[in-house]
């Protein structure tokens, strides 16, 4: 019996990525800084920032034009390249 294979995304499309770090006050303009640079410009209406309830942890949830895998795995890379990020979703 084959595994089904997962489906495919078709590129270009609209993208969330989840981030989770520490809650400092400038994580949310680093996560955006970084995935600015490979994805241009993003509209401060895609994104989103909460706080965990006890207020250690922060999440930003940002939706990017995706152009293709390449470009998420380089997104998911730098971003836990910065030493601050706990998870990328």
């Amino acid at each position: 019996m084959t595994e089904p294979e997962a489906p495919k995304i078709e590129f270009p499309c609209a993208y969330p990525i989840k981030v989770m770090g520490d809650a400092k006050p400038d994580f949310s303009d680093l996560v955006v800084k970084v995935m600015s640079e490979f994805c241009g410009p993003i509209d401060p209406r895609d994104i989103s920032v909460k706080l965990s309830r006890t207020g250690k942890w922060s999440s930003v949830s940002v939706t990017i034009t995706a152009t293709g895998e390449r470009q998420l795995q380089a997104i998911f890379e730098a971003l836990k390249a910065t030493g601050r990020v706990q998870m990328v979703l």
